[in-house]
């Protein structure tokens, strides 16, 4: 096996250098204790979970799949549907525990495996399994820990921790929900790809009531999958929120265990989509809602007795309300936390009751939480590249830096316990910080193969974030042909001081390309200028502006062979590849373009309508980005890659483009993946992987 055989192996073997690796922390609200996931080792996929005593720092096993269900497979298959579906929504593999939730103490931790349901308690390391009325998903622990919610079969149910319920309360053996044929208790599609909320249901903090969502999707038209290598089994379809279409009609809905049914009223006609909710005490509910444009989103206030709302905050952008987590919130002692550009609108806020706490040299990317009074916040501070963690006095003053030194660090915060993750470019490390010392929570997995320095900079006159990863041992002179790996679409930033990132660029470098990556306008954390330029039109922009970083990189690196340019990438980056080489054939010379959206028009209504807007009022932005009527200008090899099982980006991007492709008599090539979805999870990335290696040596040879 060749070294570079040995790279991609080791990639698959070790899920792309992350098992052994703790993540899904929770840390107790005392600071106290830490519950996790992690597998045994730098190879085992299987996630078990954790917890770990801060005080002694004595690190206990609560739960082992393999020894709770022996001989499971962790097969996609078996998980329930819904389940299914929302790890492709989070982007989780796991074949082991893939998620949990926690009471407040972390004394109670429940998860489901393949549909059943197990409660740990983490004290004396027992988990016993909990009868379920079906195949169970989400569950989620009461307070006390006394009860259990989840949802089976699309209705939400309680059981007992010990014991069976009151008469009044039973719910394994019915639903808590009503059977009017609505899905309870989950997220909705767009919910969970789109706008950041990925659960349904939340228990009230006395634990008589849980607050749930209803899903109606019965106006969304259906999408059907078949698996062409198994023509036996019956279609899949599913309901899907396309873009100008009707969206899932969702409620909010208090349901007491005493059987007490509220609707939460606000005005659903206008703010559609709900972004965020939960308790802020047994009498108040909040939710953040935002209109179909997310032009306009709201805070409200909700009294769970009556159902009636009232507002908080309104906050209104004429382009869109580009979401920061963690906002729109009300600290303890009621001011209203929201997101705010500064005055200069060059950099990205918070304001406390319409105050501006940050300055123009912070680009706040998400509020943690608090810690010693202050609010915790992770946020860039000059070069995009780089995150670092703050502490900003809710009442004024400097803002403290935590981090130190290039790199991503982020942060999670219980107590008065800090975990500071730093991913820098020696490495990954996660600094607990707890009563004065400080520890490292362990990781078990394999070191990254390549130390990776990419040549960062910023060009042209608009300061394009941009990266050039060289050869290893490249000695000047000798002339690179180009490989541009790209993302280029909004909520994703590519260039960043990250180091797992640029370990594949590292091994298409060492196939002999100059690894060009550059973050062109639309792409997050510059300026809110910089993110909006793409407003009703992603190609243009987009297009112009890698074209003219590819340029400035190279009128400083001759060699840089611009003779000799291939485009790769995935999804949004896979558009771009698309459309590279079909408008762009004078600089662009080849393309492999994986999953990519070919026509906005049939993707889903929150992410595409946020940018362009409804078709209804955009046509000419939306016919303006659809590359089928591109198809008889191809002139340059171009390879198509889809998952036949993508319910993110139907496979039907890919197939109708290569229709119209052929249909103008331009060779191309297709590369389909039966039971592929749009997560290329184990190994299937590292086959693409091969697949557009040998693709791209034939066409730029």
């Amino acid at each position: 096996m060749t070294s570079t055989d040995s790279f991609l192996a080791l990639s698959t073997r070790t899920g792309r250098f992350s098992y052994g690796s703790p993540r899904a922390v929770t840390i107790s609200a005392d600071g106290s204790r830490l519950l996790f996931l992690r597998s045994n080792g730098p190879e085992d996929p299987v996630e078990r979970l954790w917890l770990l005593d801060l005080d002694t720092h004595r690190e206990q096993l609560v739960a082992d799949p393999t020894a709770l269900v022996p001989g499971r497979t962790g097969d996609p298959a078996a998980l329930p549907v819904l389940e299914r579906r929302l790890r492709e929504r989070v982007r989780l593999w796991a074949p082991g525990i893939g998620s949990y939730a926690a009471t407040a103490d972390c004394a109670t931790a429940v998860f489901a495996l393949d549909g059943r349901l197990f409660q740990a308690d983490t004290a004396s390391g027992t988990t016993a399994e909990l009868p379920v009325a079906g195949p169970a998903f989400d569950p989620r622990p009461a307070p006390d820990g006394s009860r259990v919610g989840y949802v089976a079969d699309g209705a939400l149910h309680v059981t007992a921790a010990d014991g069976p319920l009151s008469p009044a309360a039973s719910a394994a053996a019915r639903p808590l929900s009503p059977p009017d044929g609505a899905v309870w208790g989950v997220a909705e599609f767009a919910a969970a790809e789109e706008l950041g909320r990925s659960r349904g249901h939340w228990w009230s903090p006395d634990g008589t009531a849980l607050l749930a969502t209803r899903i109606d999707e019965s106006a969304l038209p259906l999408r059907h999958f078949a698996d062409p290598a198994h023509p036996e089994r019956a279609p899949e379809s599913f309901a899907y929120p396309q873009a100008g279409g009707p969206n899932a009609d969702v409620q909010l809905w208090v349901l007491g265990l005493d059987g007490r049914r509220v609707r939460l009223r606000w005005d659903a006609v206008a703010l559609p989509y709900l972004c965020a909710a939960g308790w802020e005490g047994d009498g108040e509910i909040l939710l953040t809602v935002a209109d179909r444009l997310q032009q306009t989103v709201l805070l409200l206030s909700a009294d769970p007795a009556t159902g009636e709302t009232r507002e908080l905050s309104r906050t209104v952008d004429k382009f869109w309300v580009d979401d920061l987590p963690g906002t729109p919130a009300r600290l303890p002692d009621g001011r209203l936390l929201t997101a705010a550009d500064t005055p200069d609108g060059s950099a990205r806020g918070i304001a406390l009751d319409g105050r501006i706490l940050s300055d123009e040299r912070l680009q706040v990317r998400r509020v943690v939480g608090r810690l010693r009074g202050r609010l915790l916040v992770e946020a860039g501070e000059g070069d995009p590249a780089d995150q670092h963690v703050f502490l900003l006095d809710p009442d004024g003053g400097a803002p403290q830096r935590l981090s130190e030194g290039p790199g991503v660090h982020s942060a999670l915060a219980g107590g008065e316990t800090l975990l500071l993750t730093s991913a820098t470019p020696e490495g990954v490390s996660r600094r607990l910080h707890h009563q004065g010392g400080e520890f490292t929570l362990p990781d078990h997995s394999v070191p990254l193969p390549y130390r990776v320095r990419p040549k960062l900079a910023r060009v042209t006159e608009l300061g394009l974030p941009t990266a050039v990863v060289y050869p290893r041992g490249h000695v000047a002179g000798r002339r690179l042909p180009v490989l541009l790996d790209v993302y280029g679409g909004p909520g994703f930033q590519a260039v960043a001081n990250e180091p797992r990132r640029w370990q594949l660029r590292q091994w298409w470098a060492d196939q002999g390309f100059a690894v060009v990556t550059t973050d062109n306008r639309g792409t997050p954390f510059v300026s809110p200028e910089f993110t909006r330029a793409i407003f009703r039109r992603f190609s243009r922009v987009a297009l112009d502006d890698q074209v003219a970083a590819l340029h400035a990189v190279a009128a400083t690196d001759p060699d840089l062979d611009l003779s000799r340019v291939g485009v790769r990438g995935w999804s949004y980056g896979g558009y771009f590849a698309a459309l590279a080489v079909l408008r762009r054939p004078d600089v662009f010379h080849a393309a492999c373009a994986g999953a990519a959206p070919t026509d906005f028009r049939r993707y889903d209504t929150a992410y595409t309508e946020r940018y362009l807007g409804l078709p209804q009022d955009n046509p000419e932005g939306y016919q303006a980005d659809c590359l089928i009527p591109d198809a008889p200008a191809l002139t340059r090899p171009l390879l198509l890659i889809h998952g036949l099982a993508d319910d993110n980006v139907h496979p039907s991007h890919t197939l109708l483009l290569s229709e119209a492709l052929t249909r103008a008599g331009r060779p191309h090539s297709v590369l389909p993946l039966p039971g592929v979805s749009h997560l290329t999870a184990g190994g299937v990335n590292e086959q693409i992987t091969r697949a557009e290696s040998a693709f791209l040596r034939t066409a730029l040879s």
